[in-house]
Formats: C-alpha cells, sequence, structure tokens
C-alpha cells in the first residue's frame, strides 16, 4: 500500500469516495478520501495518467467531473485503488499528492441546483402520526402508495463543519389564539441519507425504477435541520417553510454507489401492492449504520441514537422514478434527502422529536442537563459506515454547532 490506512478507517481502499478541498496554498479542487490523507486529482493529473479534460479537477464542484459519466468516474475510481495498492505505481514516492485530511478545508461537493426532501421511514413516519393525528390511523391514506416529498430550498444547504444561528419565526403558544415571534423553542436535527444525481433528463422525461441507479452517483450523510414549533403553525395547508429552509447540512465526501454496491440488503415487504411504476427487482436497499450524537458545549460527545439505512420503506429507486413518473426533470448534483431515518426501538428514532417524544421524556446527558430538543452551544453530529467481510465503508462525519439567534 502506498500510504498506511488505519484499520477502521471509513476511507478504506474499497471506499475512494469524492470531495472538493483546498489548502492555505491553493484554490479548491478535486480530491479522494484515503485513510487520513486527500489525495489531490488535480496534482495527479499532472502525471498525464488521465485520458479526458482534467480541467474538471481543477473546478470549485464536481459537477463537470460527474458530467463524464459513469465509465469515466468508475475507471478514475478504479485506478486510484490499483494504484494504491501497488509499490511501482504511478503515486510511489510522491507523497505531496498526498495532503492530510486534518490539513485540509472541505467544501460543497457538488453546486446543488435543486432540492428535493422525501418522508419515506415508516417507523418515523408512524411515530409523527401518533404524535400529532390519531395514534390508531397514523400513516395518512397516501404513505404507503407514494414517496411522499416536497421541494426544499438548495440555497441554504452546507458543508459540514460550518455553524448556523438559530432560526426565528412565528410560533403559536399552547392556549394562544394568535402568534408569536422570536427563536425557535423547539430546534431539532433530522438523521437523513442523501444521495446526488449523475446524469441529466430532459422535461418531459421519466426514469424507470430498473435504471434509476444509473442516475445516481453517490450518496452523503444528510442533518435536516428542523424548527418543530415554526412548523407546526406554518405547515398547514402548503407543508414546510421557515421551518426548515434555513440550513441543512452535508457531508464532504460522496460515496459512489459502486462502493456501496456489497452492502445492498431487500427491503421491508410493501403492502398493498405499489402501482407498476413503482414496482422493482432485486436489493435497493442499503445496509450502512448510522448514529447521532450530541456535544454540550464545555462536554463531551454523547451517542444519542443509532440507526440504519435499511430501514427505508420506499428505496432511491423508487424515489427517483416518483419524482420524474410526470416529467419532472433532474440535473447533475441536484440532492435528494431520504427523509428522517428511524427503527423500530426507541433507541434507533432519528429526531429529537421521537427520541424525547415530543419533549415528554427528557434525554439525559452526561454533564446532568436534560435534552428535549437542541440547545445553544449544541454540536450535533452524525456518523455512518458499511462493514461485511472485511470491508468497510464509510461517510466521515456531519456535524454543525448551533450559535444563538442573530439579534
Amino acid at each position: 500500500m502506498i500510504i498506511n490506512i488505519p484499520e477502521n478507517s471509513d476511507f478504506s481502499i474499497y471506499n475512494i469516495p469524492f470531495g472538493i478541498f483546498s489548502t492555505l496554498d491553493g484554490s479548491p479542487r478535486a480530491g479522494v478520501a484515503v485513510g487520513e490523507y486527500i489525495l489531490d486529482l488535480a496534482a495527479t493529473a499532472q502525471l498525464n495518467v488521465f485520458d479526458f479534460d482534467t480541467a474538471v479537477f481543477e473546478k470549485e464542484t464536481l459537477n463537470d467531473f460527474i458530467s463524464l459519466g459513469k465509465e469515466i468516474t468508475k475507471k478514475v475510481r478504479r485506478d486510484v485503488q490499483t494504484w494504491l495498492q501497488d509499490e511501482n505505481s504511478v503515486l510511489a514516492g510522491k507523497p505531496g499528492l498526498f495532503i492530510k485530511q486534518s490539513e485540509a478545508q472541505m467544501h460543497l461537493p457538488v453546486r446543488i441546483g435543486d432540492y428535493t426532501d422525501f418522508y419515506s421511514s415508516i417507523e418515523h413516519a408512524t411515530n409523527v402520526g401518533k404524535m400529532f393525528r390519531d395514534p390508531e390511523n397514523a400513516l395518512l391514506p397516501n404513505w404507503k402508495h407514494i414517496p411522499v416529498g416536497y421541494h426544499g430550498r438548495a440555497s441554504s444547504i452546507a458543508v459540514s463543519g460550518e455553524p448556523i444561528h438559530r432560526p426565528k419565526g412565528q410560533t403559536i403558544p399552547n392556549g394562544a389564539d394568535k402568534p408569536v415571534f422570536g427563536p425557535t423553542q423547539r430546534l431539532d436535527f433530522e438523521l437523513e441519507m442523501g444521495f446526488v444525481t449523475g446524469k441529466n433528463t430532459a422535461l418531459g422525461e421519466s426514469i424507470a425504477t430498473d435504471g434509476a441507479e444509473d442516475y445516481i452517483f453517490g450518496l452523503v450523510l444528510f442533518n435536516d435541520w428542523s424548527a418543530r414549533d415554526i412548523q407546526k403553525w406554518e405547515y398547514v395547508p402548503l407543508g414546510p417553510f421557515l421551518a426548515k429552509n434555513f440550513a441543512s447540512h452535508i457531508s464532504p465526501w460522496i460515496v459512489t454507489l459502486e462502493a456501496l454496491e456489497p452492502f445492498k440488503v431487500p427491503g421491508p415487504s410493501q403492502e398493498p401492492e405499489v402501482l407498476p411504476y413503482l414496482k422493482y427487482h432485486g436489493n435497493k436497499n442499503y445496509d450502512v449504520n448510522l448514529e447521532v450524537a450530541i456535544t454540550p458545549e464545555g462536554s463531551g460527545e454523547q451517542t444519542v441514537c443509532r440507526s440504519n439505512f435499511k430501514y427505508m420503506y420506499w428505496n432511491m429507486a423508487q424515489q427517483l422514478a416518483h419524482h420524474t413518473v410526470n416529467g419532472c426533470n433532474i440535473n447533475i448534483g441536484d440532492l435528494y434527502g431520504s427523509g428522517t431515518i428511524s427503527g423500530k426501538d426507541e433507541g434507533s428514532y432519528g429526531s429529537m422529536l421521537e427520541l424525547a417524544w415530543m419533549g415528554t421524556k427528557p434525554l439525559k446527558m452526561k454533564d446532568g442537563s436534560e435534552r428535549k430538543f437542541i440547545l445553544d452551544g449544541d454540536t450535533v453530529i452524525m456518523r455512518g459506515y458499511a462493514k461485511k467481510d472485511g470491508k468497510r465503508v464509510g461517510f466521515g462525519e456531519v456535524s454543525a454547532k448551533v450559535l444563538p439567534a442573530i439579534k
């Protein structure tokens, strides 16, 4: 191996995820994560080892690289894997091509033109239905027939590490007959995965479930923040607005579908039977372990949730097929959130709304404090990895600290 990769590293030889980074002496450019390092693809291209226009590696996003198509992007990944394992390869004796991740700044990996958020975990949707509607009829009539979703705001999606300020908006106090304005008192995280599209379609075209994976470049961890009290007041009749558009965070490395191929698993049984355009063949879910931790300011990190991407009722192929069945066009770099990922037991719930059950079951923290929702000074950290037969493919983390509302 050209460089040492620590055991249980998220960025093993089986991964090779793509991202955009910069150093103090350089502009943002493309790289791949390898262990604790970044292989600088723009610098590697100077060795004349690629047979395409490598100017794509010098861009501030991966969009142009992704647009070259999977035949090329998959070959780049395979070549890097081969070079790293060959002591006599083009990478040998060139330590300058490798930058420590700790010495680099990460950027949004793609230019996100559009963002869609789904609501595809049956456990999460059931929990929310029990809290806010009839516990005996928690799911709305359409939920098992369509992958429910909405279009969100792309401009406020940030990369891991960027802090956010507590959002403000209208809320309705209990028993009040008119709203008040101020910072949210119920700031929440949502544990999600996001997928990035790698091909364009024309207006009027649709994508079938069997071909959907050709249009998905890779996945990221996704924290889709929510202001629950603002949302409760505003979401009828048109859904989330200020409660969701203030910020979302993604992890900086895009893990390709090819890297996740060994971790495919069957999805849950879908009853009643879905309409023909939503039927699919083969395994479309992924066994990715997920966890959420909270670090109160001045205190230690505490894990509050352990879940798994395999729990999703609606898979990515179905989400993309439904998204485009009406002819909606998609573009390279578009981002699609899975919706909050919750499991069946309380420790696997993917939001504070569920973990503390709307504030009625506060979580005890190591420093003696309690959490019903996220407080100022808290840092929320999400991690994810897949592991099987000695292979580990991880996403690193997506983290963000909550700062007080701007006055």
